[in-house]
């Protein structure tokens, strides 16, 4: 297991450039992604039911799909880039700018999601990565789909370590996000689901009745 960092459990930040404008970069209010991302959304799905005309069965399917290859992509992200080893100071820095940040310090509300800075351009570069395997027509809804899996990922991040839930499905998720962050980094990848982490095994190990 990777060596533990520091952590702070109060709502304080830290600089991470000296430079106020590429520091500015690194903050973001929650509600931003959705108002990048929903008029995304609807540009696509608008050029998909009304320029394209696809069926709506098409439209849903595809949507569907991305949505489904989100979840997946999430999981790959969180695992093998944000938790990449990094060697040596330079790739230390990187690391600590993409991720390690968020890990000593989970409770700065304005790095809780990700930038616009950081997600426009991967935006960009997953649609025409996509766009190698997918028509324009196929893309018109499959990316809608994966947008509202990046942005229910997006505000259920921001809201698991901020809410206090009670029970539920929510309560699971941010029990097994906290232990993430608190028990064991190199597990619990998932976040906005514990699915593929069950998948790949790298969920935690649930409590039985004679644990208690």
């Amino acid at each position: 297991m990777a060596k533990r960092n520091f952590v702070s459990n109060s709502t304080e930040s830290t600089r991470m450039f000296k430079n106020d404008f590429l520091e500015s970069l690194t903050k973001v209010h929650f509600s931003v992604p959705l108002f990048i991302y929903i008029p995304v959304m609807v540009y696509f799905s608008w050029r998909a039911l009304a320029l394209e005309n696809m069926p709506i069965g098409h439209f849903i399917g595809y949507f569907l799909l991305g949505l489904a290859v989100w979840t997946i992509s999430e999981y790959l992200l969180h695992r093998f880039v944000f938790h990449f080893e990094p060697r040596g100071k330079f790739m230390e820095r990187v690391h600590f700018i993409f991720h390690g940040v968020h890990h000593d310090y989970p409770k700065d509300r304005l790095r809780l999601v990700m930038p616009p800075s950081a997600s426009i351009p991967m935006a960009i570069i997953i649609y025409f990565l996509f766009r190698l395997f997918f028509s324009g027509y196929v893309m018109n809804a499959f990316f809608p789909g994966f947008i509202l899996g990046y942005l229910f990922y997006d505000m259920t991040h921001y809201a698991i370590h901020h809410a206090n839930f009670k029970g539920g499905i929510w309560k699971k998720i941010k029990q097994h996000h906290m232990l993430h962050h608190y028990s064991d980094p190199e597990k619990g990848f998932g976040v906005s689901s514990s699915f593929w982490d069950s998948i790949f095994g790298t969920g935690f190990k649930q409590k039985g009745a004679d644990d208690e």
